[in-house]
């Protein structure tokens, strides 16, 4: 089976190094599968360029067979470990980058307590890469911003939380005791993390209903670097509640702003395939994870 999802992931990318990064495999380690699964099947499955890989005919025949196998296979893996019991063995979980360095340490400790069999796996990654290993069956589930961007991903809500205006001290804001208001967003200027990130998506849509603008040149790739780039009087920017503690710790000169009501937010939620036979495993971990929040994160309101 190892050698069909070699195949499968280079016939989604047609290029050898983007498969095997897909993987997490070398690239002569996905080479050699694919040429196994050829000298098993006796054909030629793959033409091989300088600059590209092209399927043969009997390539293109084997990669839509072997989607539906790797499925299949998949969902009976998943059945087996709904019947050993809720949460036991391997677990994938894809995380988003703004999410992870701030929910990850909060939850671990509890979901090692609530269910002590689990062999947790996380992979971190922007919303469209993991929901894309997601639906590929390369993960289980999924922590990220809801609602999801594409069909076939059930959502179970976890938390939310609001954004803050973080902006230099040296910044002039008026900042009155029930808080700010989003027009406010008007008169600044608003720095944003890069493109593919959905916080980044959030902060715009939060600027467009108050027909504010961005800063036309995108600077931070981490939520780290974009509340430098404030510290350093280059702009303000909106970060959500969970990451302040640790991004507000490192960076001085930093005045944090909340919105009145009702504040811009986010919904951080678990998604997996609609498919999958897990559904009430997943609930039980969302369960476990918004208790650990109500326990050791104040601020966040968990919903489900």
């Amino acid at each position: 089976m190892a050698q069909l999802r070699a195949f499968v992931a280079l016939a989604e990318h047609l290029h050898f190094r983007d498969a095997a990064a897909a993987l997490r495999m070398s690239q002569p380690a996905l080479s050699g599968a694919v040429a196994a699964l050829e000298e098993t099947l006796g054909t030629r499955l793959v033409e091989r360029t300088t600059r590209k890989v092209m399927l043969t005919p009997a390539g293109e025949r084997v990669a839509r067979r072997a989607e539906f196998v790797l499925a299949e296979l998949d969902r009976l893996v998943e059945d087996v470990k709904a019947v050993r019991g809720p949460l036991v063995g391997p677990l994938r979980v894809g995380v988003i980058p703004t999410v992870a360095p701030y929910l990850l340490p909060v939850v671990l400790p509890r979901l090692a307590k609530d269910f002590p069999e689990l062999e947790l796996s996380v992979h971190e990654e922007q919303t469209d890469q993991i929901v894309a290993e997601l639906l590929a069956g390369r993960l289980d589930v999924v922590v990220m911003a809801l609602p999801s961007p594409v069909a076939g991903v059930r959502e179970v809500p976890l938390y939310d939380e609001d954004f803050v205006l973080v902006a230099p001290v040296s910044q002039d804001v008026e900042a009155p005791s029930e808080g700010v208001a989003r027009e406010i967003l008007g008169e600044l200027d608003v720095l944003l993390l890069n493109e593919g990130h959905c916080l980044r998506d959030q902060a715009m849509d939060v600027c467009r209903e108050v027909g504010a603008r961005a800063v036309a040149a995108t600077y931070a790739t981490s939520l780290a670097t974009l509340v430098q780039l404030v510290s350093g009087g280059l702009g303000v920017t909106l970060v959500p509640e969970s990451a302040l503690p640790v991004e507000t710790r490192r960076a001085p000169n930093l005045a944090l702003h909340r919105f009145r009501d009702p504040a811009p937010f986010r919904r951080i939620g678990l998604g997996y395939r609609a498919t999958s036979p897990r559904a009430a495993e997943f609930e039980a971990l969302a369960e476990s994870v918004r208790a650990a929040i109500e326990d050791g994160t104040p601020g966040f309101r968990t919903s489900g």
